[in-house]
């Protein structure tokens, strides 16, 4: 069976206030043409279709576009919703919308439940694991303790169960949104940490055939049977090495799985480029950027007049400007946006309760504290999403 795996469309989304919708319909475009002409016998979509639970018309719109293409191209699909999309309005006509090969899986619950496919070996069994908020989900799988391994540990559970029921030589695919140990992340993924715990094991996919993942936006390969798809567009300048693509995946006769990676189409490349503002418009090395969205950190020691007119007078698509002055280790007072660059909220909040102490960290049980607050306040934003 040949699977495109894709995710995080983030359908929505803008890269520093510019609108994504246009890159993002052409992405719409390639992914149906890529399926028609490598012949896919199923596209899965591991979760973030939206940007956000209450997406803005155009995207909503983009997304029907893409329905209505996909099931007339003839190709099965299967998608999950991830943590940025409101679970219950993704999944609103899911039962109509399977009768048209669009197979919606939003709902916990229905975890072990898997759209069966067929091929002239026999069946595929496609699992749906929807992102799993810990606190809101952890009932509904039967899980004590609130955390992002128990509960995916717990629908996993569910999955080989079902697949230990069906007949001799059911192959399997999961599609899971979540952070697993060993992946690297990006500073456009929301956090997800729950206390103080974002990722969960490798092993929590063992016994099935292959898992596509979603949530982080670059294309990693765990291993030969667990990748994740990434993000088909940029979404902030951290993507810039980033190489933008969709799994093509292979799965024969015994579960044996064949990849190939096929780039995505991107407007434009992305660069970050650092140096003195004279440095950086006589410097002919930069020409290729000219045509590049560009993230520019000037290092000048004092702010230069009109810094950002001025490079786009070479760089017409600069987007974002740092200031940074070059100074010795003595007197650098770096901005509080740069000190908290690359830190979660859980490591923030404990910096700053040293700060204030004076050096003196948060011991055990005020660290304990501290994340059952901020599990709590996202348990409630995410709350407040849904019902929005």
């Amino acid at each position: 069976m040949r699977i495109l795996h894709t995710s995080d469309w983030h359908l929505g989304r803008s890269f520093h206030r510019v609108s994504m919708l246009g890159a993002q319909a052409d992405f719409i475009t390639h992914l149906v043409d890529t399926a028609r002409a490598r012949e896919a016998d199923v596209v899965v979509v591991a979760g973030d279709v939206y940007d956000r639970a209450v997406p803005p018309l155009a995207a909503v719109g983009l997304f029907d576009t893409a329905l209505h293409r996909l099931a007339e191209a003839g190709v099965p699909t299967v998608m999950i919703s991830g943590n940025h999309d409101s679970a219950r309005r993704l999944g609103v006509g899911a039962g109509l919308i399977d009768r048209a090969g669009i197979h919606l899986r939003t709902s916990p619950a229905a975890c072990g439940d898997p759209v069966v496919l067929r091929d002239h070996h026999g069946d595929v069994a496609f699992y749906g694991l929807p992102y799993l908020e810990p606190a809101l989900v952890k009932d509904t799988l039967g899980v004590e303790r609130a955390g992002h391994e128990a509960v995916l540990r717990a629908a996993m559970d569910r999955v080989r169960a079902d697949l230990a029921d069906r007949g001799p030589g059911t192959r399997s695919v999961v599609l899971a949104h979540a952070f697993v140990t060993g992946a690297v992340a990006s500073d456009s993924e929301r956090d997800i940490t729950v206390g103080g715990v974002a990722a969960v094991p490798l092993d929590v996919f063992d016994g099935v055939d292959y898992a596509a993942l979603g949530h982080l936006h670059g294309c990693q390969t765990l291993t030969s049977r667990v990748r994740y798809a990434g993000s088909p567009l940029p979404y902030s300048f951290s993507e810039a090495g980033h190489r933008k693509s969709m799994w093509l995946i292979d799965l024969d006769a015994r579960g044996e799985v064949a990849a190939e990676r096929l780039d995505c189409p991107v407007p434009r490349p992305l660069a970050r480029l650092r140096g003195t503002l004279e440095e950086l418009l006589a410097d002919e090395r930069l020409a290729a950027h000219e045509d590049a969205w560009v993230e520019v950190t000037l290092t000048d020691p004092v702010r230069p007049a009109d810094p950002m007119a001025r490079l786009q007078e070479r760089f017409p698509h600069t987007l974002s400007l740092v200031l940074a002055p070059d100074r010795s280790e003595e007197e650098a007072l770096d901005s509080y946006a740069r000190r908290l660059s690359g830190r979660d909220d859980r490591q923030i909040t404990e910096d700053f309760v040293g700060h204030v102490r004076g050096g003196a960290g948060p011991d055990a049980a005020e660290r304990a504290l501290l994340h059952e607050a901020l599990d709590a306040v996202r348990t409630a934003d995410h709350l407040g999403e849904v019902h929005r």
